[in-house]
């Protein structure tokens, strides 16, 4: 396969995955890199031998700088670092899979440079939807979706007309807490909620999972993705997590895409489209599994995921503030500052707490940004 890649946010559970895929396949990795994990940072370098790399924490600079003295690549740092990345001549395609509204500014210069882009940062679509989609008509440049579900809706529209979709299904897995009663949620701990099922993935994206915010977020990605009305999305829990989503079409049609939990199968389709090849990952096998089944999510209960389909039910600055409010939130459960059930309290009291104009430039995103997480803060600081 003669393709480069530049990897955002490469030792995370997507990043080292995709540098799987791209070592059993034989894609060059141009850049890396990671938030503030030195040590697996430098790692990777040793192995891949990129020519750039770029560890975000500005603190970390010197620490790796050191380390790898004896290495010929480029450190950079920041979020300057990361728009480099980004933007390099020699990247064919950009895996963006940092975690946070950190993700969105290197998407857009991204699409500035004519990279096409896989996404697995939710972020960018979730906040700046709109801009970047335009962005990306504008230059011509192709979104490949990382996350399973996109993915998965990706491959089943492949070969049919868009203008036909009558509505999509998206799967959840429903967390480790579905079926449980919201009084049940009251006394959920930090370690139970960073227990999922069917997933490993890093902190952030677990508890997510367990609130369904996770899936709120992909509703509102789904929306920017496929040029869908919020009622054309249809959220069913899939406990097994083997139908990764599907199409219905006008003739009441639906294809699924199907396969084991295992991310490197959508990254692999990302980075390689349009071949499918071997994929270091196992085969599904529906006898072993025996049984699947579908349930609807409990709305009431899981206030994350209600509070996310109103908010760009509503549009403007809404994704952008349930957004980084959840970030706020997420926050301050894993260092013990509220309770598991406070995050989607805190979320839905942003629908009610702020009237924003529209989202028309990046800075009004930021803006937005800022906003909801000062609001979070003050309101925790207060209980």
């Amino acid at each position: 396969m003669n393709k480069t890649v530049s990897i955002l946010g490469s030792t995370g559970s997507i990043g080292t995955q995709s540098l799987e895929v791209c070592e059993k396949h034989g894609l060059r990795v141009a850049a890396l890199a990671a938030h503030s994990s030195v040590e697996a940072l430098e790692q990777q370098i040793r192995k891949y031998k990129p020519s750039y790399a770029c560890i975000y924490n500005e603190d970390k600079y010197s620490d790796l700088k050191s380390r790898i003295g004896d290495m010929n690549v480029r450190l950079l740092t920041g979020m300057d670092g990361l728009c480099t990345l980004a933007s390099l001549d020699e990247a064919d395609i950009i895996l963006n899979s940092v975690v946070g509204m950190v993700g969105l500014l290197p998407t857009l210069t991204a699409i500035s440079a004519g990279k096409d882009i896989a996404l697995a940062n939710k972020e960018t679509l979730v906040a700046g939807g709109e801009l970047v989609m335009k962005a990306a008509a504008d230059r011509g440049v192709r979104i490949y979706p990382v996350d399973s579900e996109h993915s998965a809706i990706f491959q089943c529209l492949q070969g049919n007309k868009r203008s036909q979709l009558s509505k999509i299904i998206l799967t959840a897995s429903g967390g480790p807490f579905f079926g449980r009663s919201y009084d049940e949620l009251k006394t959920v701990t930090k370690a139970q909620a960073l227990h999922h099922p069917n997933w490993d993935m890093g902190n952030k994206i677990t508890i997510d999972s367990a609130t369904l915010m996770n899936k709120g977020l992909e509703f509102i990605e789904a929306k920017w993705l496929f040029d869908l009305a919020p009622d054309q999305i249809e959220i069913v829990v899939h406990r097994q997590s083997v139908v990764h989503s599907a199409v219905e079409y006008n003739d009441y049609s639906v294809i699924a895409q199907l396969g084991v939990p295992d991310m490197k199968i959508p990254i692999q389709y990302a980075l390689l489209y349009p071949d499918r090849v071997s994929c270091p990952t196992g085969r599904l096998s529906l006898t072993d599994y025996g049984k699947l089944t579908f349930e609807k999510p409990d709305y009431a209960t899981f206030k994350c995921l209600s509070a996310a389909i109103e908010a760009i039910k509503r549009g403007g600055a809404y994704p952008c503030l349930v957004n980084s409010a959840n970030e706020e939130a997420v926050r301050a459960f894993l260092h013990d500052e509220i309770e598991f059930i406070e995050i989607g309290e805190i979320v839905s009291s942003v629908l009610d707490k702020f009237d924003i104009s529209d989202i028309r430039t990046y800075d009004d995103v930021m803006k937005s940004d800022k906003a909801a997480r000062e609001y979070v803060r003050k309101h925790i600081e207060a209980k």
